[in-house]
């Protein structure tokens, strides 16, 4: 029988570590499957656009997937099994696998605040995104919109729909001072960007709750919002956190260099779902920036441990943190590997297409999961029957 690796989440991780498994390893020697809840590809890193009105270009799995040899299967995951090394599905069926690769990604983070989950929206989801989309549209102008959360995803949303909507009163709330892990250079920048918009900003203001209508911040503040979009993280999907393996406080599962469990040496994990550290041995961030290195090294150190290759050893850093600030501007902050900005910047219109190259780019990978990596396949020199992957 084939060996069987089962993929866990289409997302940019799951479905790039699937495609690039496909083209490191021999059809006849493995089957590949690949699961995921939805049919179509989502490009998470443009819910914000989809939100503000924007029409996305729609990417069928079964297309992007279509003969290269991997098996998708659309449905839900319920439960794994890392000692019996199941899979249990939606309808209550099993599958099994000598390899998994658990990428079954992130969702919004409520953080336990009150309101939040009854009246705010969340942009971690197309539904979600689409939810949001359709209350902007019925906003009538001078209509109170706040986005909490000053991340990379907060200053995406609230310059969005700035843009989009200028006849909307668009705020941010931020925990800390606006963009304070910018360098000089890009806080002014996304300071001059946000004044242009209209945007309100306030800076030191945790929410501590969200009502119909306002939210409350610690101070004992109250900011008017008829929408509230919830920005502040992501948490991991709860299935690993039930499983045997080894995983975070977070539910994130502990990985080594190669992105194996450090608990199941038959289980992979990429991408939100996993904790990996990169340079100065800090733990990479939840995002497409580090998902998609993670998939390539997963996906490598299978193949290699398969077909008795060389491991790989490419670190895993940063180099920049891309930021689209409406579809006119745009803010590149360039970073040290471990993710620190330096004074360098790119800003203005360039950046901003310099941002949209790089989402294109993340999509183009998702959708050509055979092109762009030179064919290696070798044959396995591990019978599915053993019961680990060679060391």
């Amino acid at each position: 029988m084939p060996y069987r690796i089962i993929v866990l989440g289409a997302g940019y991780s799951g479905a790039i570590a699937a495609g690039r498994l496909a083209r490191r390893l021999r059809r006849e020697d493995v089957a590949i499957t690949l699961v995921n809840a939805e049919p179509d590809f989502v490009e998470r890193v443009r819910m914000h656009q989809l939100a503000s009105g924007q029409s996305l270009r729609p990417r069928p799995l079964a297309e992007m997937f279509a003969g290269t040899g991997v098996d998708l299967r659309i449905a839900r995951v319920t439960a794994v099994d890392a000692d019996r090394k199941t899979v249990t599905l939606g309808d209550a069926s099993e599958i099994a696998y000598d390899t998994l690769v658990y990428a079954l990604g992130s969702a919004w983070n409520c953080q336990g605040v009150p309101g939040v989950a009854e009246h705010a929206y969340e942009l971690a989801s197309r539904p979600g995104a689409l939810r949001l989309r359709e209350r902007l549209a019925r906003l009538t102008a001078g209509g109170t919109v706040l986005v909490v959360g000053g991340g990379l995803t907060g200053l995406e949303a609230a310059t969005e729909i700035a843009e989009a909507r200028p006849d909307l009163r668009v705020s941010l709330a931020a925990r800390a001072a606006l963009g304070d892990w910018l360098s000089p250079k890009g806080r002014a920048h996304l300071r001059k960007v946000f004044a242009g918009l209209g945007i309100t900003t306030h800076e030191h203001a945790a929410v501590t709750s969200v009502e119909p209508g306002h939210v409350t911040t610690a101070g004992g503040a109250t900011i008017p919002a008829e929408v509230t979009v919830w920005t502040t993280g992501f948490a991991v999907h709860p299935i690993a956190g039930a499983t045997t393996l080894e995983v975070t406080e977070t539910g994130q599962i502990v990985v080594d260099g190669s992105m194996r469990s450090v608990s199941h040496p038959d289980v992979y994990a990429i991408g939100d779902a996993a904790l990996a550290m990169g340079p100065g041995d800090k733990a990479l961030r939840m995002s497409c920036a580090s998902g998609v290195p993670m998939a390539w090294q997963a996906a490598d150190s299978i193949a290699a441990r398969l077909t008795g290759g060389k491991l790989p050893n490419a670190p895993l850093r940063y180099f920049n943190q891309c930021i689209s600030l409406g579809r006119k501007e745009g803010l590149i902050q360039y970073v040290t590997a471990d993710d620190r900005a330096v004074s360098a910047v790119l800003t203005g219109r360039p950046a901003a297409i310099y941002k949209e190259l790089v989402c294109k780019g993340a999509a183009w990978g998702v959708a050509n999961p055979m092109l762009g990596l030179p064919a290696r396949r070798r044959p396995l020199t591990h019978q599915r029957t053993a019961s680990k992957i060679p060391v």
